[in-house]
C-alpha cells in the first residue's frame, strides 16, 4: 500500500540531517530513510577521530623542540599506540552520540532503517513497502574508493573507515593518496612513530594548485616522512602476511596501506535513471548548487552526492537549502547565494585556501603576491618559521580574489581571508583594518602591501584610515 508523505529524505549524515531540521519546522508527515549506520560521515569516520588522533600526535611531536626551548627530559616519553587509538574512538563515539540525538527520538513512521529505491520522482521503496511523497530530497553521501585488486588485501588495506579500529599503531604503513585526509593522518601516525611512506599519483600534496605553495608543502611535509609524488603504485600481498609496494622501479615492504584516493557518491542501486533526466558520465543529474533542485524535478539532492563540495560546512549548507526549498510550493524557490569557497587541512603547518585557488584565476587579471614564513617574527618566537603564503588579487580593482598556504596558523588566516572575500573587500581597505604585534596575521599585511603596489588603480591614502567626518574632540 502507498503511503503520502509531503517529504521523504534518503540519508542521515550531514546533509540529510540539515535538511530534516528545515523540513521538521513545517509538516509533521515526513520520512527519513537511511541505508547503514547512523551518526554522521565527519563524526563517525572523518574529521572528528582525526582530529583527536591529530592533537595526540602533535603533543607528542612537541617533544621536539624541547632543546631548541632550553628543556631536557630526565626519562623518558613513549607513545602507548593501543591507549592513542582507545581515547581516539571513546571521543568518536561521544560525538557520534551527539549527532544521533537528531534521529533517536524519531518513531518508526518517520524513520525507516532500509536500502531505499526510487520509482520515480514521486515514489520510493524501502523493505518492500512503496511511499508516494510530493518533494523528495536525496542525501545518500559518499563512500571511500577502493581500486578493486587492492580489495585482495583484506585487513592489510585500511581505509578511513577502518583506520581508527586498529587495536595498536602498526609498526609500518604506506598512504596512497595525499589528499587532505592522507596527509593528515601520514603526518599523525608519523609523529606517533609509525614508519610512514606516503605516495600521489599527482606532483601536489593536499589539493594545492598553485605551484610554488605546493612544492613549499612537499618539502615541509618531506622532511617527516618520505613523500613520492607523481606515483603510480602496485600492492601486492606477501607470504609473510605483508604487502610490498611498488612504484618506478623501487619497493618497499609495509605491515599495512592505507587507501585514500578519494571518494566517490553512494548512488549504486538508487534509481536515480528513474528520475527521467539525463545523467552524466558518473551516473549523477544535473544539480543546480543555488536551489539544490534537480532541473525542474520536486528532487533535490545536497551534500556530497551531488559531487560539488565533499566538505561538511558545504554540506550541512546544501541540506538548508534543500529541506528549505522543499518545503515551498512547486512553483517557489529561493537561490541561495554560497558562501566564500574554504578548505584546511589540518597538517602542521596548515594548508588551506580561501576564494579563488591558482588554478581558477584569470592570469591577464589577477595579481599574485607572497609571504615567506621562514622570516615571520611571531612564527619563529615559537620555532614554527616556515611555510608559505600567496594571495591573488584584481589588478584593475584591488578587490581580494583569493589564497592558498602551507603556514603556521593557516586555519585562523583562511577564515579571515574568506571573511574579507565574501565582503567583497580590496586589498586597501584589508590593509586599513587592524594588525596587531607580534601576531602571525603580520605576514597577512606583508602580502596585502606586495598586492597593493601592483594594483593598476592604485589608492593613494594612507593604511591608517583617514576620518570620512571629524569626529568630535578632532581638533581640539
Amino acid at each position: 500500500m502507498e503511503k503520502q508523505l509531503d517529504v521523504v529524505i534518503i540519508g542521515s549524515g550531514t546533509a540529510g540531517l540539515s535538511a530534516l531540521g528545515q523540513v521538521r519546522k513545517r509538516t509533521d508527515n515526513f520520512l527519513l530513510i537511511n541505508d547503514g549506520p547512523y551518526g554522521t560521515t565527519c563524526a563517525r569516520v572523518g574529521c572528528m577521530p582525526s582530529k583527536a588522533l591529530i592533537e595526540a600526535a602533535e603533543l607528542y611531536h612537541g617533544r621536539t623542540l624541547y632543546e631548541e626551548m632550553g628543556f631536557y627530559l630526565n626519562g623518558s616519553v613513549a607513545v602507548d599506540g593501543k591507549a592513542v587509538l582507545k581515547r581516539v574512538r571513546r571521543l568518536r563515539d561521544n560525538f557520534v552520540k551527539g549527532v544521533k540525538r537528531s534521529t533517536d527520538n524519531l518513531d518508526e513512521n518517520h524513520n525507516i532503517p532500509g536500502r531505499a529505491t526510487i520509482k520515480s520522482p514521486n515514489l520510493v521503496e524501502v523493505n518492500g513497502q512503496l511511499f508516494k511523497t510530493k518533494k523528495l530530497i536525496i542525501a545518500t553521501g559518499s563512500r571511500t574508493v577502493v581500486p578493486g585488486p587492492w580489495k585482495e588485501l583484506g585487513d592489510l588495506l585500511l581505509t578511513s573507515d577502518s583506520i581508527f579500529e586498529m587495536e595498536d599503531l602498526p609498526e609500518s604503513l604506506a598512504v596512497a593518496g595525499l589528499g587532505a585526509i592522507g596527509l593528515e593522518l601520514a603526518q599523525s601516525f608519523a609523529r606517533l612513530g609509525v614508519r610512514v611512506t606516503g605516495f600521489d599519483a599527482l606532483h601536489t600534496v593536499g589539493g594545492l594548485t598553485d605551484p610554488e605553495v605546493g612544492k613549499a608543502a612537499a618539502e615541509i611535509i618531506g622532511r617527516e616522512f618520505p613523500v613520492h609524488l607523481g606515483a603510480s603504485v602496485k600492492l601486492k600481498k606477501t607470504l609473510n602476511n605483508k604487502v610490498k609496494v611498488s612504484w618506478e622501479g623501487n619497493s618497499i615492504t609495509v605491515n599495512k596501506v592505507l587507501a585514500a584516493v578519494g571518494r566517490r557518491p553512494n548512488i549504486d542501486g538508487l534509481g536515480l535513471e528513474n528520475l527521467g533526466v539525463e545523467l552524466d558520465k558518473r551516473g549523477l543529474p544535473p544539480v543546480n548548487q543555488h536551489t539544490l533542485q534537480i532541473g525542474d524535478l520536486p528532487v533535490f539532492m545536497p551534500g556530497d552526492v551531488n559531487g560539488r563540495a565533499p566538505i561538511l560546512h558545504e554540506a550541512a549548507d546544501d541540506g538548508h537549502i534543500a529541506g528549505f526549498n522543499a518545503m515551498l510550493d512547486s512553483d517557489k524557490k529561493h537561490c541561495f547565494c554560497r558562501r566564500t569557497p574554504i578548505g584546511i587541512v589540518f597538517t602542521h603547518p596548515n594548508i588551506a585556501f580561501a576564494g579563488s585557488r591558482f588554478r581558477d584565476l584569470h592570469m591577464d587579471d589577477a595579481l599574485t603576491a607572497e609571504e615567506d614564513f621562514t622570516k615571520q617574527a611571531r612564527a619563529k618566537t615559537a620555532a614554527r618559521n616556515q611555510g608559505l603564503l600567496k594571495m591573488y588579487a584584481s589588478g584593475v580593482t584591488g578587490k581580494l580574489l583569493g589564497a592558498e598556504m602551507i603556514i603556521p596558523s593557516g586555519e585562523h588566516i583562511a577564515h579571515m581571508l574568506s571573511w574579507a572575500i565574501q565582503r567583497g573587500l580590496t586589498v586597501f581597505e584589508m590593509l586599513e583594518l587592524p594588525f596587531y604585534h607580534p601576531v602571525i596575521e603580520e605576514g597577512v599585511r606583508g602580502a596585502l602591501r606586495k598586492l597593493a603596489s601592483q594594483v593598476e588603480k592604485r589608492e593613494s591614502g594612507p593604511e591608517v584610515p583617514l576620518c570620512r567626518e571629524l569626529p568630535n574632540g578632532c581638533l581640539e
